[in-house]
């Protein structure tokens, strides 16, 4: 008796027409901007999915900035931890509605690879820099498409592009929008445990019908919002929603977070110095162009999008040590790091 059983990229494409009518099949997709022979073991999303692994701006994730800057702790969430359990929400709400759990899986993997240092303040450094300010989904598909020339279907460069609540229009596969309630999901219940590991929340400070409807930060509330929106989504017949009654509670709970949390003198640490860091770079590498690695040359673009796309693919220790490297400055002491 055979131990193993082949299974190609043929029968895993015959495999996805077995998942719900709104799912997303690797065979039916918009395909690629160029044209590339087929795998024969993996479909095309599978092959998104381990081109994102393998890129460079995935492995710098594990040195920037999710909310805290510069912690010390171990067990602070990066911007890499935050996109692996972004990774596995949105692989188990598509499981869970039928639909292609690979090409959310790519997506979420893809999601933050545009992400500057400093996290969320580094996007405020760079808004003057960038008509319309910048944003790192916009640098996410640059990234992909451009930078690393990754050659990814369509769907999931639309995903990436669409994965923030902010942007319009919104991405176009029901998995894509998995992965926004899976982001959703992920920052909110692991920023609150690093809250309180940071002494910026107590245990009992959250809303009490979040933690009614959810129960506490970590696994419970993760199951308790994936099941929410499974019954959302199952209830609506269309879209991937979260239940109106534990929407009002997520709605709420975000708010909270952003008045008690990511609004906070610890969470922001010193955002003066990360600001003046990445301005202060920008500035620099404007006056030196020549300065500008090969890996961020583009002969396509103007200077000042090749010094952003520099600037915002350092990790927050190489911005600090670049920067004091280039000005004599101490910026990384300046920078408070957390002792939680």
């Amino acid at each position: 008796m055979a131990t193993f059983r082949l299974t190609d990229r043929a029968a895993r494409e015959q495999a996805e027409q077995q998942l719900a009518p709104g799912a997303a099949r690797s065979t039916a997709g918009r395909g690629r901007a160029r044209p590339e022979p087929e795998d024969p073991l993996r479909t095309a999303y599978e092959r998104d999915r381990d081109r994102i692994l393998h890129a460079k701006a995935f492995r710098r994730l594990k040195h920037k900035t999710q909310v805290f800057l510069h912690p010390d702790g171990d067990h602070f969430v990066t911007r890499l931890t935050h996109t692996l359990q972004v990774t596995q929400v949105a692989r188990s709400l598509a499981a869970a509605l039928g639909l292609n759990e690979t090409l959310a899986e790519a997506i979420a993997l893809g999601h933050d690879v545009g992400h500057s240092p400093f996290g969320h303040i580094g996007e405020e450094a760079l808004d003057p820099y960038v008509p319309g300010g910048w944003h790192h989904a916009a640098q996410g598909v640059r990234i992909v498409e451009r930078l690393e020339d990754l050659n990814l279907t369509w769907e999931v460069r639309d995903g990436v592009r669409a994965h923030s609540w902010k942007i319009d229009p919104p991405p176009t596969t029901r998995e894509a929008e998995c992965v926004r309630y899976a982001d959703r999901i992920g920052y909110l219940s692991h920023d609150a445990l690093d809250a309180v590991r940071a002494g910026v929340l107590e245990p009992g400070d959250l809303p009490a019908r979040a933690r009614e409807v959810f129960g506490e930060p970590g696994s419970q509330m993760v199951g308790a919002m994936i099941d929410a929106v499974v019954a959302g989504s199952l209830a609506d017949g269309g879209r991937v929603v979260m239940a109106p009654g534990p929407l009002e509670a997520m709605h709420e709970l975000r708010a909270f977070m952003f008045e008690r949390v990511y609004g906070s003198e610890v969470a922001a640490g010193q955002k003066h110095v990360a600001i003046d860091v990445i301005r202060r770079l920008v500035e620099h590498y404007l006056a030196h162009p020549e300065q500008i690695p090969d890996s961020y040359r583009d002969a396509d673009a103007d200077t000042m999008t090749q010094v952003v796309d520099h600037v915002t693919g350092m990790t927050d220790r190489y911005a600090l040590t670049t920067h004091d490297r280039l000005f004599g400055a101490d910026a990384t002491n300046l920078m408070r790091p957390l002792l939680p």
